[in-house]
């Protein structure tokens, strides 16, 4: 007897939009990126379960596979995100100037 091959219908991917239009996976707090990033880093899909124990190995494959099969519109993603990332870090540091923490913290302590 052999292997019997039976089409099933579609799954759904375990992808999950906030409201700010960052895509989670699944229920979880693990975004897309995150899973991307690690998958395009060499991990296998049980690493990131295993780093992420919140996420299900059958959700990390159906992502992956999302992700192969739609791999442009997946790195657009991740580049509108790295855009806004940057965006989000000039303005924060426009906001609360790095420099001079140092010397700010010094002048805070008591003098002995």
């Amino acid at each position: 007897m052999g292997l019997m091959i039976v089409s099933e219908p579609m799954t759904s991917i375990p992808l999950t939009v906030s409201d700010d239009d960052v895509i989670y996976i699944g229920k979880t707090r693990v975004t897309l990126d995150t899973v991307v990033y690690a998958f395009q880093e060499g991990a296998t899909p049980e690493e990131i379960v295993y780093q992420y124990p919140s996420l299900s190995l059958g959700d990390v494959y159906a992502v992956v596979g999302y992700f192969l099969h739609h791999r442009s519109e997946v790195q657009a993603y991740l580049e509108q995100r790295e855009m806004q990332a940057a965006q989000v870090l000039s303005e924060n540091e426009a906001r609360f100037s790095p420099g001079g923490v140092r010397e700010r913290l010094m002048a805070r302590r008591p003098k002995e």
